[in-house]
């Protein structure tokens, strides 16, 4: 798989894992709702029920800026399908500017759901350092 490839395959893909790691080194993943915009990728604390407002990943974040997010492809009749595209970069809580509206206009735009409920949450910006990608195939 090419770059182009990978990066288009991402761009479609509609939901994601975020891996965060916490002050004693423990990995926490969960599924996120996302957005590219040329070499960052965004999500947003929206409006899904959680059990706290106070949420690890923002916590994590924090304390180490460092995370990977997974994006995959599986198909269970077709195994010449699958892929994964894994992200690592460094990641920013914002709850305010231009750079937040912007975060929160794409994901908008992606996201149908968004447009009644806009997230009001905090988002989180990677700068996306490196790009790691495998399909099985060619």
């Amino acid at each position: 798989m090419q770059a182009a490839r990978a990066r288009a395959l991402v761009d479609e893909a509609r939901i994601a894992r975020l891996a965060t790691t916490t002050r004693t080194g423990r990995i926490d993943l969960v599924p996120i709702t996302f957005a590219l915009v040329d070499d960052r990728l965004v999500t947003a604390v929206d409006h899904k029920p959680k059990t706290t407002t106070h949420l690890k990943r923002l916590e994590n974040i924090a304390v180490n800026p460092e995370v990977s997010v997974l994006v995959d492809g599986y198909d269970d009749a077709d195994w010449s399908k699958l892929w994964w595209v894994r992200l690592r970069g460094l990641a920013q809580v914002i709850d305010d500017g231009a750079v937040y509206e912007s975060a929160l206009d794409v994901l908008t735009s992606k996201y149908h759901q968004y447009a009644d409920v806009r997230p009001a949450g905090p988002a989180i910006v990677v700068e996306l350092i490196r790009w790691q990608w495998w399909s099985a195939s060619a």
